[in-house]
């Protein structure tokens, strides 16, 4: 039975404390997430007020049957899973998946130790990043993680380098570039050439070929991963089969690899007419395309995890209609949900109880002072006061991960619900908390 900080999984799942010391309530009956302005059974309207908006709302319902359908999907294929923490590392989440037998991919050594906190072993992390710094790789090898995801020959020199001073054994993967577009945002992008990330197939094959500088160093993995919220699967089938075709190239010049890690990216339905592959839709296409590989074989899933069972629970502050635009303002910003911000996103947005009245277009913003700050355009919706509670909706990944200060504005709370209970899993930052290690410039050093 799997458990964590003494608690049976099964039982942990039968309630809202998803963490520990974590704040517990009761709002209501149990009932079906979102529905007559309930998520996951918790009243939205009640939980508002007496958490201030904006917050974030996770549904544990929804997130436990992420969790337990890509348990049924990798378990028959013999898959390992790692889930990519910079979708959203809140511990209460990453409690709940390590919970799964989950282990992580990490792009920082913040995340190496929010994945440690919440109970995933370092031997079931593996660490991925274009930019890891001596202190980095030192500190991810004193911790024994699973492999380091290697994108530059410079960085594989410094880790043979580290590794022999510590005397600290590490698995190496490669990490190939394929030149597929994968059809998603430009900035989310991962796997074409003129992209950051990985080395070419020829550049790799070199590194196998040198005679390594650290017997300590284990070169014997390959990695990939062409980009996020990906909707078609051919451009996975193309990267996987040429890192395949490369494995099977490198056996024969007498460099077996022990590993693939065909990284992460399948996309969710932000939108109605989006269809993105099921999940099961997605193994079959990962096992095709490595067909005769016999090593391990790892994904890192993190979007498709964690999206669906957030919301962005905020409140209208006025409606201004200047005569040719209807602004709804709301108290959330592109602080505190970025992505429509960044890469023009589309969520649904929508009041948690709609008012009679025909609806109106609407461009839906927040209080920063920034045009920028602007979740939708256009958008049709109901009439809508100030006070009203608006939902927006697939904000579970890279929302509270990506948000910030900015305007001096607090981080805001998030809340686990399940079953018409609600814990805190995150209380809303104070301002003495915002501004901990400023000070005056009272005492000058020279350099």
């Amino acid at each position: 039975m799997t458990t964590t900080l003494g608690h049976p999984l099964a039982e942990r799942r039968r309630t809202a404390a998803g963490t520990h010391g974590a704040v517990t309530a009761t709002l209501g009956p149990m009932a079906s997430p979102i529905s007559g302005g309930r998520l996951d059974g918790v009243d939205l309207e009640a939980l508002a007020r007496r958490v201030p908006t904006p917050f974030y709302a996770y549904s544990a319902t929804t997130l436990d049957a992420r969790i337990d359908a890509l348990q049924s999907a990798t378990e028959s294929h013999g898959i390992a899973v790692r889930y990519a923490a910079k979708a959203n590392a809140t511990l209460a989440l990453l409690q709940r998946i390590a919970e799964a037998g989950f282990g992580a991919d990490i792009v920082s050594i913040g995340e190496l130790e929010r994945c440690l906190r919440a109970g995933i072993p370092a031997d079931r992390i593996v660490y991925s990043g274009v930019g890891k710094t001596t202190v980095d790789i030192a500190t991810a090898l004193a911790a024994g993680v699973e492999c380091l995801n290697v994108e530059s020959l410079d960085e594989l020199q410094t880790i043979e380098r580290i590794a022999e001073a510590s005397n600290r054994p590490v698995r190496v993967a490669a990490r190939i570039n394929p030149d597929v577009d994968a059809g998603s945002h430009a900035k989310i992008s991962t796997g074409r050439a003129e992209d950051k990330f990985g080395v070419s197939p020829a550049e790799a094959r070199a590194w196998f070929a040198r005679e390594q500088a650290s017997p300590l160093v284990r070169l014997d993995g390959l990695h990939v991963h062409i980009g996020s919220q990906n909707l078609d699967l051919a451009p996975f089938h193309r990267a996987f089969a040429q890192v395949a075709q490369f494995a099977r190239e490198l056996a024969t010049l007498g460099h077996p690899i022990a590993s693939i890690d065909v990284g992460g990216g399948l996309g969710v339905a932000y939108r109605d007419g989006q269809r993105p592959p099921g999940i099961a839709e997605y193994m079959d296409t990962v096992r095709t395309a490595l067909s005769g590989f016999s090593g391990r074989i790892l994904i890192e899933p993190g979007r498709w995890l964690v999206a669906d069972a957030g919301v962005l629970v905020t409140r209208v502050i006025r409606v201004k209609n200047t005569g040719t635009r209807r602004f709804l303002i709301l108290d959330a910003a592109m602080n505190d949900f970025a992505r429509p911000s960044l890469y023009d996103a589309w969520h649904a947005i929508a009041p948690l109880t709609p008012r009679d009245g025909t609806p109106l277009p609407h461009d839906i913003v927040g209080p920063v002072c920034e045009t920028g700050d602007t979740f939708a355009r256009d958008r049709l919706l109901p009439p809508c006061h100030t006070g009203d509670l608006v939902l927006i909706h697939g904000a579970g990944a890279y929302g509270t991960s990506m948000s910030s200060n900015y305007n001096t504005r607090p981080r805001i709370a998030e809340v686990l619900l399940q079953d018409g209970r609600y814990a805190i899993i995150r209380r809303r930052q104070t301002f003495d908390e915002l501004i901990a290690g400023e000070q005056p410039a009272r005492h000058w050093e020279s350099a």
